[in-house]
């Protein structure tokens, strides 16, 4: 009769009866009156409510192999507490009983409050001397771990403390409370509803929270799959977590032995028979029977091919406006969990990109700090396919050693710690595209040599990218060739830094840096784009992530998408949520994007990326980058679906990749067999078309003719070149027949067709050559003798003869006979004096 006292009488009743029972025995020990805890019993709350408790959140990827659901397969769990709530029909009914049997035998016949057992613990704690327990039913319990999870949100560490105090000590008050509120549950919900929420949240040890995450936890089932013994002892946890969780051996004995209690409570309650209690009474809790499943929360437990994007999805999270309105509510939001994150992350790709850069990129090496970075976006949608990285992922205290790393090298410092690398001539690509963007072709001849240059010749318009710069800037091509003018198309499939400096002298370079900038690429500490001239040839430290999205650009007809990880999710009741929409926008102009386009499938095809194309005969651009002795090497390439990044350099230090060797390639061309491998694999997925067909305005080029400047003094010679866009470099003096001092001729020559930034060498005249004598006349007039004579007078004292014979049929009269027909040097011709002077006598014989 008295079990369902609670559920008859009002509240203030009730309150005058647990008062009677439990309260007033307790008075003489503790001092506390009546009256005011009767005050504090009416002023509570009718009830408390049952909310969502913190869960795991789930990262899925897509994929099609083996384990896959419907196309995704799950690569992550990330939780504040490891909890996955479950429905009462998901739980084995041996767990239901047992938590009945084990925690309250009478509460399927209660109303929230059993008075027996209140009356009993009454007379315990007089007994006792004090406060010993407070007979709670699962009903109380459930109030109190609600309280508990409560007190764990708090937002300091000292709030978190006293809220956790307030829940848990033993206080006829909180006793009060948990009776009043317990109650409230029991007209508010039904009994499955509160065993079901009580299984839900409690707590199992090793941050192990609700009965599925416990199931999977020590026993590798779910919880609708438990067995009686699995169950009873998962339910013995409860009470005491620290020293019957199963996380240890060393509690295995005092799980057996409350085990064992449950077991014969379950047996005397009719749960189960007596054959069931026997076997599982007879199943020791040892190394057996535990079948544990490690912890899996955070990335560090991500599928092994999965983890550096995981962690870039995480670090994210304050970015997914599903969550939130604010990054605190989405923060607070992801700590709750329940979230099937849904992401773009394509296992079909990833597995063979990761697993590409751990067999060429090995991060074992010790000689140096050997890093590698592959990472792929999908063209339009920004949607990013592909992270992987050479160095396994540990973000632990401890770390995992120097194969491991917790920088994500594909990322920037704010979403991967990483400071980035410098771009190398991946970074030409700002510039070929500011060059297309003022109007100028790939036609256009430019110098590719490699000289030193003025910096105070580069127009810097803008404050924020470091300058102004003056003084020499010695550069040298690859291979330190000097290849003369060549046109934009070749010199970007040789990236000849010669012609890219040419290049960036006739532009400004804050447009070369805005540029960049426009299509998503930063430098990745968060500093400004550098704008000093050697810039143009890659000394930004980027990220592989920042020039995919560029490349993409481009081959998304000037379409920049900013990069997203997620396509949708759903939230912990199961409503579809949208995810990151695409968010794009015209970067450039079509038209400049489709030409560049142009010049960098050359590199591909033909140029310093061809062994990176998989040969597939899918349309590919791109462009390779190679820093100063090797020490950071790219290959950045796109389809018209998919861009890819791949870095391979120094992670720390500066050492030479033409030193190393791997895999037969030396270590400079180690990123080429990762590139080809990962884009074989993307592009058997995801195919590709013909890029965009340019309107081919741009394709051509103005051409410069080489002034005529004989005559000229060399100073007025360099002002005209130098105003025109030539270079001017001073060849010396030359025998000429022009005045002494002055130009005598240009290398290209005058009239030539020529290109800006060319080179011009001017020679001036000695003044010392004069007009060779005409002895030759009408070949009927000179002998030798007198000709030599002639010639004798006026300086040249060297003259031979030579015959030539005179055609048979030529009469014994002729005048021509033994006169002079020719000379060499030829009769006007301007020669130095005094050279040596062949004169050519026709004759009937020779």
């Amino acid at each position: 009769m008295l079990s369902g006292v609670a559920g008859l009488v009002g509240f203030s009743a009730l309150a005058g009866l647990l008062v009677t029972v439990m309260v007033t025995p307790a008075v003489a020990l503790t001092g506390i009156t009546a009256s005011s805890t009767i005050g504090i019993f009416d002023s509570l709350p009718e009830y408390i409510v049952i909310n969502q408790q913190p869960e795991r959140n789930t990262l899925w990827a897509q994929y099609h192999g083996e384990g896959n659901t419907n196309g995704y397969y799950p690569i992550a769990t990330i939780y504040d507490q490891n909890r996955q709530e479950v429905p009462y029909d998901q739980i084995s009914q041996f767990a239901l009983d047992a938590a009945v049997a084990g925690e309250d035998e009478r509460f399927f016949t209660h109303g929230g409050v059993d008075v027996q057992s209140v009356i009993r613990t009454a007379l315990d704690n007089v007994i006792a001397g004090g406060i010993e327990g407070g007979s709670s039913t699962l009903s109380m319990q459930l109030v109190k771990q609600i309280y508990v999870q409560q007190a764990l949100q708090e937002p300091t560490e000292e709030e978190r403390k006293a809220a956790y105090e307030q829940a848990t000590g033993l206080s006829f008050d909180r006793k009060l409370k948990e009776m009043k509120l317990a109650i409230g549950l029991e007209k508010q919900y039904t009994k499955k509803e509160i065993l079901t929420a009580y299984l839900n949240i409690a707590f199992f040890g090793d941050n192990t929270y609700g009965i599925q995450a416990a199931a999977q936890r020590y026993f590798s089932v779910d919880a609708k799959d438990l067995t009686l013994p699995q169950a009873a002892s998962l339910i013995a946890i409860v009470q005491f977590p620290n020293s019957r969780a199963l996380d240890t051996p060393d509690n295995y004995e005092a799980n057996e032995a409350r085990r064992d209690v449950i077991l014969a409570s379950m047996q005397r309650l009719g749960m189960v028979t007596d054959d069931e209690y026997q076997a599982a009474y007879d199943t020791p809790v040892d190394d057996a029977f535990v079948k544990p499943s490690p912890p899996s929360n955070g990335c560090i437990g991500a599928q092994e091919h999965s983890k550096w994007f995981c962690d870039y999805v995480v670090k994210n999270v304050k970015n997914f406006a599903f969550l939130g309105e604010t990054e605190a509510d989405r923060e607070a939001a992801w700590k709750r969990g329940g979230y099937n994150v849904y992401t773009t992350l394509d296992l079909d790709v990833q597995i063979p990109a990761q697993n590409l850069l751990w067999n060429y990129v090995p991060a074992a090496e010790t000689a140096f700090a050997l890093g590698g970075a592959n990472v792929s976006v999908e063209v339009g949608t920004g949607r990013v396919l592909t992270m992987a990285e050479n160095k396994v992922y540990d973000n632990t205290l401890e770390g995992g050693g120097p194969t491991t790393s917790a920088v994500n090298y594909n990322a920037n410092e704010e979403y991967g710690s990483s400071t980035g690398f410098p771009g190398g001539s991946t970074y030409k690509l700002f510039t070929l595209l500011a060059w297309l963007d003022a109007g100028k072709g790939l036609g256009e001849r430019v110098s590719g040599d490699a000289r030193t240059v003025d910096q105070a010749k580069f127009k810097v318009s803008c404050t924020d990218g470091g300058g102004p710069y003056g003084g020499p800037y010695p550069f040298k091509n690859d291979g330190g060739q000097s290849p003369g003018a060549m046109d934009i198309v070749t010199a970007t499939a040789g990236s000849v830094n010669g012609a890219f400096i040419s290049m960036g002298l006739q532009l400004d370079q804050c447009a070369i840096r805005d540029m960049a900038k426009n299509l998503g690429v930063e430098r990745a500490d968060g500093d400004p784009l550098t704008t000093n001239p050697s810039a143009i040839l890659g000394t930004n430290e980027i990220t592989p992530l920042g020039m995919a999205g560029a490349y993409a650009t481009v081959a998304a007809s000037g379409k920049y998408c900013e990069p997203i990880v997620v396509d949708r999710a759903t939230g912990p009741d199961g409503e579809e949520l949208p995810g990151q929409s695409p968010t794009c926008r015209q970067a450039i102009s079509a038209n400049v994007a489709n030409t560049a386009a142009v010049a960098l499938q050359a590199v591909m095809t033909g140029g310093t990326g061809s062994a990176s194309n998989p040969g597939d005969g899918i349309p590919i651009l791109g462009k390779t980058g190679t820093t100063n002795n090797a020490e950071h090497t790219w290959i950045v390439t796109s389809t018209t679906r998919v861009a890819t990044a791949v870095w391979v350099g120094n992670s720390v230090g500066l050492y030479p990749l033409y030193d190393y060797e791997w895999a037969g390639y030396v270590g400079n061309r180690l990123r080429h067999p990762v590139m080809a491998g990962t884009m074989a694999a993307i592009n058997a997925k995801y195919g590709g078309a013909l890029f965009n067909a340019d309107d081919g305005t741009l394709r051509g080029g103005s051409s410069l003719q080489v002034p005529d400047l004989r005559g000229q003094s060399p100073e007025a010679a360099k002002a005209l070149l130098e105003g025109l866009g030539f270079g001017y470099l001073d060849g010396g003096p030359i025998d000429s027949e022009v005045e002494a001092g002055k130009v005598a001729q240009t290398d290209p020559p005058a009239g030539a067709t020529s290109a800006f930034g060319i080179v011009i060498t001017v020679y001036t005249s000695k003044g010392n050559k004069t007009a060779f004598p005409d002895v030759v006349g009408d070949g009927q007039t000179y002998s030798f003798d007198d000709a030599k004579t002639l010639l004798q007078s006026q300086g040249y004292n060297n003259v031979d003869e030579d015959c030539q014979k005179l055609p048979a049929s030529t009469l014994p009269t002729d005048p021509r006979i033994d006169k002079v027909g020719s000379s060499n040097p030829a009769p006007g011709s301007f020669v130095v004096p005094g050279q040596r002077v062949t004169l050519v006598v026709q004759k009937l014989t020779c």
